[in-house]
């Protein structure tokens, strides 16, 4: 029985989710702050013992989590911080309390680093730039909102199907008085020629300098480097993360049910033949009777269809241009070097 599962009390997911009602908090900070509640409520009596929590906590987080790979880096980082902090505590009750003040502290400073990203970003976005983004991102949205400040600035924004988190952004930035078009993902190639570059947020940046983000960044990442525009994409330090993934399917998140075939069987088949005929004839009555026979009618997805779907994506490092960050502005490669000076103490 771990240290941490001693106490019945505390649930570390529950205190996680509870972290994400805030909306300045992402999930590697999230993770941090509850690996920190979760050293309080800890009963251990070594640093042996503490860290052996620590790694159980983290696992508890990444088999409950739909995505752990943000939260994993977060993960990552504070039990690495607990395993290296350099203490003088007359006890180890006071050692715990100092480690659970400091993760506090970075959490609470790191909200900051968006700042900083952005200022790096402003240096390299020119008055009138068209710029294409994806998705939903807190520092790409803080990024847009500064350069708005002191230049003039158009952006697309995908859809970002099935969750439509570019609707959000849309939202945020239309609000601000920046001129958005919201983009069909199915539409990246045909505006690409018509934007100056990409800016992209981040799930993680892997070791190997790649990209992981809400999926179609890959695609967008090919097309800008086919149509030989700038790729950039902006993550804060807690988001790098000790990955190495060589393709999609080595992600965390990617499991047999993703974009997998059914299976039929002679039954189903007729049935689902039978289910398919009945639906066609009732569209074409529903038609007949609006006096549309003509026009097709709408389809969307089922949400069986949608969760067979990835929510994430792997980016390649050669297709990456560069990667601001609040410790400078990085090429692929010297995020790799970063992380192996950051996890070496």
């Amino acid at each position: 029985m771990t240290a941490v599962a001693q106490n019945n009390d505390f649930d570390i997911y529950a205190t996680f989710q509870q972290f994400l009602q805030d909306d300045q908090i992402s999930p590697p900070l999230a993770a941090i702050l509850s690996l920190a509640e979760a050293i309080v409520k800890s009963n251990a009596g070594t640093m042996f013992e503490l860290v052996q929590a620590l790694n159980d906590s983290a696992e508890e987080l990444k088999r409950r989590s739909p995505n752990p790979i943000s939260l994993n880096a977060g993960c990552e980082l504070f039990i690495a911080f607990v395993t290296l902090f350099p203490h003088e505590s007359d006890n180890f009750a006071e050692l715990k309390k100092e480690l659970e003040q400091q993760g506090r502290k970075y959490a609470a400073e790191a909200i900051s680093f968006r700042d900083k990203i952005a200022e790096l970003a402003l240096g390299f976005i020119k008055d009138d730039s068209v710029i294409l983004t994806h998705s939903y991102s807190r520092v790409v949205l803080k990024a847009l909102l500064h350069a708005h400040k002191t230049k003039r600035i158009s952006v697309y924004v995908t859809e970002s199907r099935p969750r439509g988190l570019g609707l959000k952004t849309y939202e945020a930035l239309t609000a601000a008085g920046i001129p958005c078009t919201v983009v069909l993902d199915s539409a990246v190639a045909y505006v690409m020629d018509r934007v100056d570059f990409v800016l992209v947020g981040s799930e993680a940046v892997v070791e190997s300098g790649g990209l992981i983000n809400y999926v179609g960044s890959n695609q967008m990442a090919i097309i800008a480097k086919a149509a030989n525009k700038p790729f950039y994409a902006l993550a804060e330090s807690y988001k790098f993360h000790r990955l190495f993934p060589l393709s999609q399917y080595d992600l965390p998140t990617h499991n047999p049910n993703i974009l997998s075939f059914p299976t039929p069987t002679a039954r189903s088949a007729g049935q689902d033949s039978a289910s398919t005929t009945a639906a066609s004839e009732a569209s074409e009555k529903s038609s007949a009777n609006k006096g549309t026979s003509s026009s097709p009618t709408e389809r969307a997805m089922t949400q069986e269809q949608i969760a067979k779907n990835p929510g994430v994506d792997y980016t390649r490092p050669d297709l990456i241009s560069l990667v601001f960050s609040d410790v400078g502005i990085l090429t692929p490669e010297g995020v790799s070097q970063y992380l192996v000076g950051m996890f070496a103490g």
